[in-house]
């Protein structure tokens, strides 16, 4: 199975004009990852890992290993040099939501 991202919900916040809140159901297969990316300059992003672990690197901060349960988050601006699935056996599935401009419809964008 390769990476998969799944829009959950998408609603407009009607106490702050402009902005939304969007879910993103993420999985990663064992051994996955993704390449080096950002976000939308506007997204506050807080994830949560539901199952498996992921090993993740943002900015020039250590590298991480987040476990279900556990939670990171990233802040606008941020650049996310390794997102990894930490197994090659088990599954990685983790919830993404963003606080981001409603007008967002790109919300990752590979490194080139």
């Amino acid at each position: 199975m390769p990476i998969s991202l799944t829009l959950v919900f998408d609603h407009a916040l009607p106490n702050v004009p402009g902005k939304s809140m969007k879910g993103v159901l993420v999985e990663y297969a064992p051994g996955d990852s993704s390449p080096a990316h950002t976000h939308p300059s506007s997204a506050f992003i807080y994830t949560t890992v539901l199952e498996g672990a992921i090993r993740s690197k943002i900015n020039d901060n250590p590298e991480q290993v987040y476990h279900a349960g556990e939670s990171f988050f990233e802040v606008p601006g941020n650049h996310h040099l390794v997102s990894a699935n930490a197994s090659d056996t088990q599954p990685m599935r983790m919830l993404a939501v963003f606080v981001v401009d409603t007008d967002a419809t790109k919300l990752v964008t590979p490194d080139k």
